[in-house]
């Protein structure tokens, strides 16, 4: 429940920052003629909402298992970052469409002050990232990992708008839709990262096999537990922020079932104890012999 609570302070603390940024950008961007801040606003915009609907859902997915659902709700997990994914498609495509008008339309070059806007926005959503990041991974919550990535993505999208802003004040005349041009890069780096957010999401929905270091940890800490010679199959499943185990162990083929029985209970509570992390463990016996 704690590693919950961790999980849902986190995804408060992303939906506050998202709403102010993107005031800020907003702001800037319309008094400093930025088309790159105010699509920066847009992607900002879009943060909120996804933040908003990652929050929901965490307290859903820390509800705990129920006779309809015996092995919790941690799978609405991936169907949030599904949401994210659509989330940042629709601001992506928002930005590359205006980009493009504002390319074939005259404008104002942005105002230099919106540099200095832009650099402490990159600083923010780069320090945003790393502690997000650094949270999603602690708590093995790959929505929040997802969330992280959505700050480097704002991140990298401020870093084009900045670029662009550069050109246009450096090289003046005739160079006014550097921002935009800035602009329409950044849309492209967000589909880029939305692939990378959906890719893990989907592999977790399928239960595919993408935890082979913690299935070694598993192996070494079986045999770490007296009577426990060797392991064979070793599944894992992943359900929110949990794991689920379907392990196989081998033990002496000449003891009782009932002492095979309470290996099996002792190899469980060793390997929970080991690793907070594994919700439940399936223990199958199998003799050496």
């Amino acid at each position: 429940m704690e590693t919950g609570k961790e999980v849902v302070k986190t995804s408060i603390y992303s939906l506050i920052g998202n709403f102010l940024l993107a005031l800020v950008k907003f702001f800037s961007g319309y008094f400093g003629h930025s088309y790159a801040l105010i699509a920066d606003a847009i992607e900002s915009t879009t943060d909120v909402f996804s933040s908003l609907m990652i929050l929901l859902g965490l307290r859903y997915a820390h509800k705990p298992a129920d006779e309809n659902h015996p092995y919790g709700h941690g799978k609405i997990e991936p169907l949030i970052t599904f949401l994210i994914v659509v989330f940042l498609i629709v601001s992506a495509t928002i930005i590359a469409y205006e980009s493009i008008l504002h390319i074939l339309t005259p404008h104002k070059s942005p105002a230099p002050w919106t540099l200095l806007v832009l650099g402490l926005i990159i600083v923010w959503k780069e320090i945003a990232y790393r502690l997000v990041l650094k949270k999603g991974k602690e708590t093995n919550s790959s929505v929040l990992q997802a969330e992280a990535w959505h700050h480097r993505s704002d991140a990298i999208s401020s870093v084009t708008a900045f670029v662009g802003i550069s050109i246009a004040l450096i090289f003046g005349k005739g160079y006014e839709t550097a921002d935009d041009w800035a602009a329409l890069v950044a849309s492209v780096l967000i589909y880029y990262n939305s692939f990378l957010i959906f890719r893990p999401a989907l592999g977790e929905i399928l239960d595919e096999n993408r935890y082979d270091d913690l299935i070694q940890e598993i192996r070494v800490w079986a045999k770490e537990v007296d009577g426990i010679l060797d392991t064979e199959k070793c599944l894992i499943r992943k359900n929110g922020t949990q794991y689920h185990v379907d392990l196989h162990a081998i033990v002496d083929g000449k003891i009782s079932v009932k002492a095979g029985h309470d290996l099996a209970h002792k190899l469980k509570d060793h390997l929970m104890e080991a690793n907070p992390n594994l919700a439940d463990i399936l223990i199958h016996i199998e003799p050496n012999e």
